[in-house]
Order: structure tokens, then C-alpha cells, then sequence
């Protein structure tokens, strides 16, 4: 998010009808002072200002008690929106959907709309995609019921859009609170080719670090359990196996660490080539992500969820090969934008005799009760039934992203021809895929000009600027926030969208 608002901002500056005297970043977290003085810089003769409230922040992470936050919350936004109302502005508000300071969402919403304010709420994440963990939180929280989370998260108001960025979500948004919603695709241009000298010092840095001059396939993420890492090491062991498989980033919260931990172990108790999080550390002379990505060999992308995916367009802005999943909520929009991408699948099905198939059914199934049981009723009573669990109990090939990680380690185990010959009858593009990476060939996807018109920096302000509120001034059904979040938890809760190693942190 931190991205899209140091990429976006400038070009709502530039592109808005008046000119634009003050820019305020309103935070639970203050922002890195390198980083602050970076965004300053792009705006000469305006003011940029940080208003920085702990309470802003997320609750989990906060000391104080329920009634200080929401007094901390209240207190805050009547002194922010004077800001606005002073300026003749509008909120831009980022990833209020994920629910984790809901005090924050309902107090500004309520605040905007009762003071006309145009608020814009740009939606990443869903606290209801994947997240079921966090919801006795929201009614720990005071919020007991899900139409006071559909208000808040949701809130029904002429002077409020909601931006999602993908289709698929903008279509379930423009369904229930049509006029009041959007799709505002993250900003993305074709990045200028690093110097030959970065690159090369990149290299040298990657190779400092590895021990050796290996190839790098690189996966630029967080180690996060929806990155599903695991595969992408599987795949790299299979089409290029002297390579290293390199994650840029750490974890991002407590939850996440057990499946760091686990995967690190295994990887030094076998002799894995695999570096997690390269540029966690000491701070020091390091490469950026953008001198990472063209100094590595092919790039990774095996998340099992992305809510716009901008790994796929980073690889085609670095001119390198992309191996990626293709996921359905979002594959809809890169072919809209132009991109094709030769090297991406929908699933690596694997033998069922490289694992515990009996063991890995009684885990899928404790872990089920478990992460159903945390739902609301609403959700439990339409959820479907995860691939192992509702085909037959018969060993038979599944795709490897529907597994544990634990039955995803004990593949990664085996010797890595052995999984090979038994897995590639069952994916026959890899053959050429392996042909093509020893040889040097993987396809590289090119950043087409057709992408300009929907993620360039004057096409993003102007589609920005369309969903500026008021829009829409006509009454909507009382129900339309409790409907479309419904209607989500129907999507979300698809048998596709299931997946083991997301119910719990523990797989």
C-alpha cells in the first residue's frame, strides 16, 4: 500500500482540477524518515504533513483498552477532517477492508458521510478472505454482529466509493452499491532499465551471499503462507535444479512464523537450495528489489491468492522470465491490460504416492473443523468442501497448492528426479519449460503499450478522480452493505478458493 500511495499521489496532485496546497498522511505508523523525505521531494511548493495517531493503527497491536482506543480513534479523526474540510479535499483511505482497526473504519466513514466529506476507501485486503481467525477479534472487539462489520467495512453513503482493485471484486461492489463503487487497478509503469554496473553489483551481492555464482530464481515477496513458497522450490528444483531459490522479504506478523521456521528446517536438514528473506538482516549496502529482480535468472510467482498481483507486471518491467500461477480473480484484468505471460499455470498436480495421502486427509480434516468453526454461521453453512476432502478418499493426483505443508515437505523430501518422473506425466508442460530453463530460453513477457491506458500515472489519476464522491445521490436499499458482503463470503468461500495452508499457521 505504502507503494501505491508514493506512486499514486503525485499524479492526483498533478491531475487535480485545482491546484493542491497540502498533502497530509494520516498513520498509526510513522512513516521511515529516508522514505518521508523521498515522497516530500516529489511535491515542490506543496506541503506534505504527517498526522501520526497510534490509535490508527492496528488494534491487535495496541496496549490501550477498548475504550481509550475508541476515545484515541474519535479524537483523532475530529482533529484530521478540519484538514479536509479547510482545503476543500477528500479522504483517500487504503485497506480499511481488512477490519484490523474497525473503531477507525466506523468512526470515519460515520464522520464523512455526516459532514459531506468525499471519502474514497481503496480496498486490498478482505478481513473475510482467509483471515476467519480474526473474527472472534471483531466481536471481542464490540462488533457481535456481521451487519455492524458490513457497516462499517461497507458503509452505504453518497459521499463514500469504494475502489476495489480487481474486476472481480469491483463487480460484487457495483452490484450492491452501484454508483458508490469502482474499479482503480494499482498504479504500474514499465520501470528504466537499471545500469549495467547496479546489475552487476547485484550479482556480486547475491553471490557474496549464496556462497557461490548460482543461478537466482527469485520470488519477490514476503514469507507469507499464501505465497506458497513450497512450490516454488518444488518447481525450481525440478526444471533448474543448480539454482537457488531466493525470497526477498521476512515475515510480516507472529502468525506467519511457524511456516517460516518449518520451512527453513527442513530446507538446512536436506541441503535445499533455498534462501528465505535475503534481504532481512543487518542494514547495509543492499541491492533494491527492481536491481534483484534483473539480476536473477527467472522470477516466481506461486501465491494461491493476490488481490491485484503486481509480481507479474515487476517481472515484464525487469525483462525477465516469469514462472506464475494464474489466478482467477485477477488473470481476467493482466489480459485486459495486455500482458501475456507464456510460463503460467493453474496447478502442479502431484502423485499421491510422494506422500502421506492418509495422514495428510486426517490433517485436512481436523484443520477444516478447526477454521470452520471460527466462521460465523452465515459463512460455515455455505462453505464448500476442499479438494481431498470432497473427492474420493482414494489415493488419486491433486494439485500440490491443495496440500499441508507438511505433505508438501514430505514431497519436497523425496529425491527430486523420483518426483519428477511421477509428477510430469501429470503436467506435460513442464518438459518443454525444462528444456527451455537449461537452455536458457524461458520466455520473457513484454510490457505492452495497450498497459499505459489502464496503469499509467495520468490514466490512474483520471480513473481516480472519476470515483471522487459525491456520485451517486439516490437511495440504495438499507441492506446493500449486508448483501454484498454476503455475497463476498459466496465467492471467497468457493470450493476453488480453499486452500489448507491458509486455515491455519500451523500445517
Amino acid at each position: 500500500m505504502r507503494r501505491v500511495i508514493e506512486l499514486g499521489t503525485p499524479h492526483l496532485v498533478a491531475h487535480w482540477p485545482q491546484r493542491i496546497r497540502s498533502v497530509v498522511l494520516a498513520t498509526g505508523e510513522a512513516p521511515p524518515p529516508a522514505w518521508l523525505k523521498s515522497f516530500r521531494e516529489q511535491f515542490p511548493g506543496t506541503s506534505v504533513k504527517v498526522f501520526h495517531r497510534p490509535a490508527f493503527g492496528y488494534v491487535s497491536e495496541l496496549a490501550s483498552g477498548v475504550k481509550i482506543i475508541e476515545r484515541d480513534v474519535k479524537q483523532g479523526v475530529l482533529e484530521l477532517l478540519p484538514e479536509v474540510l479547510t482545503n476543500g479535499g477528500l479522504i483517500w483511505a487504503h485497506n480499511l477492508g481488512l477490519g484490523r482497526n474497525l473503531y477507525l473504519t466506523r468512526e470515519l466513514t460515520f464522520m464523512c458521510h455526516c459532514a459531506a466529506i468525499p471519502l474514497i476507501v481503496h480496498h486490498h485486503d478482505w478481513w473475510f478472505e482467509n483471515r476467519w481467525h480474526h473474527y472472534e477479534a471483531l466481536r471481542e472487539s464490540g462488533f457481535r454482529k456481521l451487519d455492524a462489520i458490513a457497516g462499517a467495512v461497507l458503509a452505504n453513503s453518497p459521499f463514500i466509493c469504494h475502489a476495489a482493485i480487481n474486476q472481480a471484486d469491483a463487480a460484487v461492489l457495483e452490484k450492491h452499491l452501484p454508483g458508490r463503487s469502482g474499479w482503480l487497478p494499482n498504479l504500474a509503469e514499465p520501470a528504466v532499465r537499471p545500469a549495467p554496473a547496479c546489475v552487476a553489483a547485484a550479482r556480486q551481492w547475491l553471490e557474496l551471499q549464496l556462497g557461490e555464482p548460482a543461478p537466482v530464481w527469485l520470488v519477490p515477496c514476503r514469507l507469507l503462507r499464501r505465497k506458497n513458497i513450497a512450490e516454488a522450490l518444488l518447481l525450481t528444483r525440478w526444471l533448474r535444479p543448480e539454482a537457488w531459490l531466493v525470497t526477498t522479504g521476512s515475515t510480516s506478523s507472529s502468525e506467519e512464523l511457524p511456516y517460516a521456521t518449518a520451512l527453513e528446517a527442513a530446507a538446512q536438514q536436506h541441503g535445499w537450495r533455498l534462501r528465505l528473506g535475503i534481504l532481512n538482516g543487518e542494514e547495509g549496502q543492499k541491492p533494491s528489489v527492481p536491481h534483484l529482480l534483473a539480476a536473477s535468472e527467472t522470477i516466481l510467482l506461486t501465491s494461491l491468492q493476490e488481490g491485484f498481483g503486481l509480481p507479474y507486471l515487476e517481472a515484464a518491467a525487469a525483462r525477465r522470465p516469469l514462472l506464475a500461477r494464474s489466478l482467477p480473480n485477477i488473470a481476467p484484468d493482466l489480459a485486459k491490460f495486455g500482458f501475456k505471460f507464456p510460463q503460467s499455470y493453474r496447478e502442479v498436480m502431484v502423485d499421491p504416492s510422494l506422500f502421506d495421502w492418509r495422514g495428510e486427509r486426517q490433517r485436512q480434516v481436523r484443520l477444516f473443523v478447526d477454521w470452520r468453526g471460527a466462521m460465523p454461521r452465515a459463512a460455515a453453512q455455505i462453505l464448500g468442501k476442499p479438494e481431498i476432502l470432497g473427492s474420493s478418499p482414494l489415493p488419486h493426483p491433486v494439485p500440490f497448492s491443495r496440500l499441508t505443508l507438511t505433505a508438501q515437505l514430505e514431497i519436497l523430501a523425496q529425491p527430486s528426479e523420483l518426483s519428477w518422473e511421477r509428477c510430469v506425466p501429470l503436467n506435460p508442460f513442464l518438459k518443454t519449460w525444462r528444456t527451455r530453463a537449461a537452455a536458457g530460453g524461458l520466455e520473457v513477457s513484454e510490457w505492452p503499450r495497450s498497459a499505459k491506458r489502464w496503469l499509467g500515472g495520468e490514466a490512474y489519476a483520471r480513473r481516480c478522480l472519476e470515483l471522487v464522491p459525491p456520485l451517486f445521490a439516490g437511495k440504495l436499499p438499507a441492506s446493500a452493505s449486508k448483501d454484498a458482503q454476503n455475497d463476498f463470503f459466496r465467492k471467497k468461500l468457493h470450493v476453488k478458493n480453499l486452500y489448507p495452508l491458509l486455515w491455519s499457521s500451523r500445517t
